[in-house]
């Protein structure tokens, strides 16, 4: 699936399914919460911090997946196409941090 095909599933589903969009502010606080969620898996599977019960009930793919849904909701709502949004963000980093991390 293409990042345009991606965005193009998730408005069809909010418009069909989910009785369209939050506001963009509150999409905010939800991409907060998921990102939450996400930092937890990786503190507790790759960082010092142990699980307690319950931490761990969904995997890191799951937690990458929310945080990418709510990331194309977004864009969405916003008007963003997040393909050549990205292709942006390569170019200027190919660019401006070419030589960067080089010692």
């Amino acid at each position: 699936m293409t990042i345009e095909e991606a965005q193009k599933a998730v408005d069809r589903w909010i418009r069909e399914v989910g009785n369209g969009y939050f506001s963009p502010l509150t999409n905010m606080a939800v991409l907060t919460e998921e990102v939450g969620e996400l930092a937890r898996v990786i503190s507790r599977t790759y960082g010092e911090q142990v699980a307690k019960p319950g931490d761990l009930r969904h995997p890191l793919s799951e937690e990458l997946a929310d945080v990418l849904w709510v990331t194309l909701c977004l864009a969405n709502q916003t008007g963003v196409d997040l393909t050549e949004a990205l292709k942006a963000g390569l170019e200027k980093r190919l660019t401006r941090d070419r030589d960067r991390f080089r010692p």
